[in-house]
């Protein structure tokens, strides 16, 4: 079992940014980033393989988003650029122990974090 702790959300103006935090218990395949809004779906956000350059974003994040790991520190951060209101979500931290599975699909994951919520006022 992999825990995973996520850190860094908070209240921001529209236009600022955030970074969050994820540090996971033990190494995976990939980690990922997805958020949830009140009454809406789980949303991609972004993932990484712990190996590798290779990065994926969700249309409405690309441009702003930038997804990076620290191997050292079993750590994935989630860079937040030029947020708008409709970034608000509780952001989940998520790992996959295969790379079988659509990067984008909640299910093609295995672990998941308890979330960190992120306010952005416009």
């Amino acid at each position: 079992q992999v825990q995973l702790v996520e850190s860094g959300g908070g209240l921001v103006q529209a236009g600022g940014s955030l970074r969050l935090s994820c540090v996971a218990s033990g190494r995976t395949f990939a980690m990922g980033w997805f958020r949830q809004a009140p009454g809406k779906e789980r949303e991609f956000v972004a993932a990484i393989k712990w190996s590798g350059d290779n990065t994926y974003y969700g249309d409405s994040v690309k441009g702003r988003f930038t997804i990076s790991r620290d191997n050292a520190k079993n750590t994935v951060y989630l860079q937040m650029n030029r947020l708008k209101a409709e970034d608000t979500a509780n952001y989940y931290c998520a790992a996959r122990k295969t790379w079988l599975g659509s990067v984008d699909l909640l299910g093609s994951y295995d672990y998941w974090g308890q979330g960190t919520q992120v306010t952005v006022s416009s």
